[in-house]
Parts: C-alpha cells; sequence; structure tokens
C-alpha cells in the first residue's frame, strides 16, 4: 500500500525549516512513491484538522527560503491546550488520534526543539508513529552535537558584533549586544568568539560585575578605550536571577527573557565612567535566509527521517554525533536543556586569546 505521512514544524521559526520539508517531501515522494500531507501551524493544525497535500511543485524552490512554508505555533499543545490567557488548559489529544486516523497518516514528521519534541514524544507513547527532526537556534537539545539553524543565528549575531565593533571603537564606548539562546549560551559563545568579544558573559558561568569593570578598565590602561560585551539573554550574576522580560500564561513555555544587557549596561557605566550602549539582536537571529551550512545539514537530517520511516524506527530523532547521522530514542532528547559544558575546548580557547567570562 502507498504509505501517507504528514510533516509539521513547531516552535519558533528558524532557517533552514523549509529545507528540512523540502528533503523530507522530495525524498518521501521520489524514492518511495510516498503521498506527503502539510500540517498547518505546527500543533495548532493537528488539533484543528489542516492538512494540506504537498506536492513537488510546492516544495521546490523553497531551500533557501527562511521561515516556514507550513507556518507554526509555539503556543499550541495538545495536551496542555490553552482555553483562555489566564493560564487555563484542557486535553485535546483525542482530536489528534482522530484527525490521523481520518487523514490515514503512516506516520507523522514533527520538526522542532524541545517542547515540540516532547509533544511528540506524548503522541508515540499514546501510539502515533512519530519521526522528528531537531530545529533549534539555541542547539540547546539532547542528543544531536548540533542543531540546523543555530549556524545561521551565529552568522547573524557575529555580523552584528562586527558592526558594533566600528562604532564602538570611534566613539570609545562599551558596546553590549545581546543574543539568544534561552538558559544555553551556545549561541553567544561561538558568535562572542567569532566576532572577536573582549567579555562573553553565558548562562552556564555566572558573572561578577566587578570582573567585567575590571577588564573594560585593564582595556583602557592599555590604549584600548572601548570594549565589545556579548552577552546571552540567560546570562546572571552570581547569586542571581536571570532577567525575565514578560510571561505569557497561555504559552506551555511562559517565561520570556530579555533584557539582561540594558541593566549591565546601567552598572558599567556608573563604575567604569564609560558610555556604554545595549543592543538586543532579538528576532533578526530568526529570520533570513539560512547559511550554507544549515542548508546542507537541514537536507542531510530530512532524507535520514525518511530512511527512519521506512525502517520504521518510530520514537526516534534524527541527530548528529561525530558529523554521522544517527537515531536517538526521544527519550533521551527529552532529558532536558543541553548547557555548554564547562570544559568545552571552545571556552578554553577563548580564555587562551583573554577574552574575559566575567568569573
Amino acid at each position: 500500500m502507498k504509505k501517507r505521512i504528514a510533516i509539521l514544524t513547531g516552535g519558533g521559526d528558524c532557517p533552514g525549516l523549509n529545507a528540512v520539508i523540502r528533503a523530507v517531501s522530495k525524498k518521501a515522494m521520489f524514492e518511495y512513491g510516498m503521498e506527503v500531507l502539510g500540517v498547518e501551524d505546527g500543533y495548532e493544525g493537528l488539533v484543528e484538522n489542516r492538512f494540506r497535500k504537498l506536492e513537488n511543485s510546492h516544495v521546490s524552490g523553497i531551500l533557501t527560503l527562511g521561515g516556514t512554508i507550513l507556518g507554526t505555533s509555539n503556543k499550541a499543545d495538545p495536551y496542555r491546550w490553552a482555553v483562555s490567557k489566564d493560564g487555563k488548559t484542557e486535553d485535546r489529544s483525542k482530536e489528534v488520534f482522530q484527525n490521523i486516523q481520518k487523514m490515514d497518516i503512516d506516520c507523522l514528521v514533527c520538526v522542532g526543539g524541545d517542547g515540540t519534541l516532547a509533544v511528540a514524544q506524548k503522541l508515540f507513547n499514546d501510539g502515533v508513529p512519530v519521526v522528528c527532526v531537531p530545529k533549534t537556534i539555541d542547539n540547546d537539545l539532547y542528543g544531536t552535537d548540533i542543531t540546523f539553524g543555530f549556524d545561521s543565528a551565529v552568522a547573524v549575531a557575529t555580523e552584528g558584533i562586527d558592526r558594533l565593533h566600528t562604532t564602538a571603537q570611534s566613539h570609545h564606548r562599551v558596546m553590549i549586544i545581546e543574543v539568544m539562546g534561552r538558559n544555553a549560551g551556545w549561541i553567544a559563545l561561538y558568535a562572542g568568539v567569532a566576532g572577536g568579544g573582549d567579555i562573553i558573559l553565558i548562562p552556564e558561568i555566572p558573572y561578577d560585575l566587578e570582573k567585567i569593570v575590571q577588564k573594560v578598565e585593564e582595556r583602557g590602561k592599555t590604549g584600548k578605550r572601548f570594549s565589545i560585551v556579548v552577552a546571552a539573554e540567560g546570562a546572571r550574576p552570581v547569586g542571581g536571577k536571570v532577567v525575565i522580560k514578560k510571561i505569557v500564561k497561555d504559552s506551555p513555555e511562559p517565561v520570556r527573557l530579555g533584557g539582561v544587557s540594558f541593566i549591565l549596561a546601567d552598572q558599567i557605566e556608573q563604575k567604569a565612567g564609560l558610555e556604554t550602549r545595549a543592543v538586543v539582536l532579538g528576532h533578526l537571529q530568526r529570520g533570513g535566509s539560512p547559511t550554507a551550512f544549515d542548508r546542507v545539514l537541514a537536507t542531510r537530517l530530512g532524507t535520514k527521517a525518511v530512511d527512519m520511516i521506512v525502517r520504521q524506527e518510530f520514537g526516534f530523532m534524527a541527530g548528529v554525533r561525530c558529523n554521522s547521522l544517527v537515531s536517538v530514542p526521544l527519550a533521551e532528547v527529552a532529558k532536558g536543556s543541553k548547557s555548554v559544558p564547562l570544559d568545552y575546548p571552545l571556552i578554553q580557547s577563548a580564555r587562551a586569546v583573554g577574552t574575559c567570562f566575567g568569573d
């Protein structure tokens, strides 16, 4: 019998999503003669029965496009479906099972980060054949060395740092650039090193304000009257807490981080006596065309997912380990957020060239 699969993209948007949709669809159609359905707006479309058939013409020419042609939602969770903005939820997973049976779907391909994959694991445990592809600019998923979208986000952040260098140097200022990453410092670390950041602040290493000020002053004494600080949105002081921008009660992940750069800017300006400015890159890191690396990685992971479907490796995620593609149990992926290890080689390399981590 001809297999019919469905693919959805959940959580935040990310460069490379369309490349995965293209890879899964084309390989499924061309090599195995499968029928491919697209689920609109992630799990929201799965609950509301919004499917559309994907033809080759729909997925051609989308490799370089940012975003996702299927749409996405970072609030929809069939098991905790928001019914009001004050946080009340209800379980609508039964509707998902009914819709999957109605559409005669043999496998559901879920492309997303930890939230999307956590729901996918629940669906699998309840009997839905699921195969997953890891997506997040934060690179914080267990089970894979790297996720597509990360390289693109680092490229944008690095360009931002490069541009801040010239204005910081011209005006003799301290410039703080705040990048995404939630509670993991991967983007800040890689972009900070690539952009020559003088100070890199990541959640894994709580910072001491005095050490930051000391670094800025030391640079001034050697004739360098400017400094670049790269701060992860989840950076926090020793003994302190992260800065929360807002709480979204009707979201499975209600806490939104942001604003640590503005607090730091005021503190550094007062203590060091240097004009300090803060720039928050925000969603610029999510948008635009994926890098060549992410296009290739997304294509590799997408085609790997189809092979997993054929082998009936349900309940697994396609991942990367030591540059080889592997199948990873969703139970392993659900361990939590993958942080930057304190002995990570890039941290050691950064320290070796004089980078301060605020400790």
